[in-house]
């Protein structure tokens, strides 16, 4: 599989600390040409519409496509208090030109009940779409594979928006820590708008126990095989963007995030062609 096939993102996950303009222009030295923006940066998270159109505003000047807001959680507990939360992040993804927000399920205490199912699902799909619709912008529908996940897989998601008939609006996230966490053996790649991927290297961790805090940049050592997910999206048709998306909390200390980034493309970048070159 070729380097040239691949296209980076970046997250604003990967390097917390930076201003949304800053990661834009971290971006733009990187010569990655998407972005994701988040709403879980504490002061550097997108809140404000005015905020929300500066943001566009360099984007559009640098030449960079912000990809996501990320994200709607949890966008499969459908309430009132829900439906403003939607409608606020889709007036930030509009102001800001994003094409679509990620939407997150409910990740639930092991004693908690009346956890959604695939009815509830569904509900909450055919609400948030016409509002998605209203500020011209798409769903991502992202699988969590905690054991405790509302929704673990990619085949119960495809489910849902075909009996939704929502096809048209809402593609997947392939997470390559939730598509391992899971032992999803599904890939979607014709119905995937983004890969998100990080990698877990403490040995010490089994794969059901693993959290957001084991995650890091992409690299060797990776338990996730993420190399090896990314190989098999792209080879399959998939041809969207890959966003690094590292949780560890020692990611905020990082004096130089960027450097992190270019080290973890540059490496994806030599397995890629090394596997072409065997």
């Amino acid at each position: 599989m070729a380097s040239s096939t691949i296209k980076f993102a970046l997250n604003h996950k990967s390097c917390p600390t930076l201003s949304p303009i800053a990661a834009l222009n971290a971006a733009k030295s990187l010569g990655i040409s998407g972005v994701e923006l988040r709403n879980d940066v504490g002061e550097n998270s997108i809140a404000t519409v005015e905020q929300a159109q500066q943001i566009g505003e360099h984007a559009a000047k640098l030449g960079i496509k912000i990809l996501t807001i990320n994200a709607l959680y949890p966008f499969n507990v459908w309430n009132s208090e829900q439906e403003q939360n939607t409608v606020k992040l889709a007036q930030l993804a509009q102001a800001c030109g994003a094409q679509a927000l990620v939407c997150c399920p409910l990740v639930a205490a092991t004693d908690e009940r009346n956890i959604p199912g695939q009815a509830e699902l569904i509900s909450a799909l055919k609400a948030i779409a016409p509002i998605l619709s209203e500020h011209n912008i798409k769903g991502m529908v992202e699988p969590l594979g905690f054991p405790t996940s509302s929704l673990r897989f990619k085949e119960d998601s495809i489910a849902a928006i075909d009996a939704a008939g929502l096809g048209d609006i809402f593609s997947l996230v392939h997470d390559t820590f939730h598509h391992a966490g899971s032992d999803d053996q599904n890939y979607y790649p014709n119905r995937t708008g983004l890969i998100h991927a990080s990698a877990v290297t403490d040995s010490g961790v089994t794969m059901e126990s693993m959290l957001d805090g084991h995650r890091y940049f992409v690299g060797p050592g990776d338990r996730l095989n993420s190399i090896t997910q990314i190989k098999h999206m792209l080879s399959a048709g998939y041809s969207g963007y890959v966003s690094f998306e590292p949780f560890a909390d020692d990611i905020a200390t990082y004096p130089n995030p960027t450097a992190a980034i270019k080290e973890s493309m540059e490496y994806v970048l030599a397995e890629l062609d090394a596997s072409t070159a065997e």
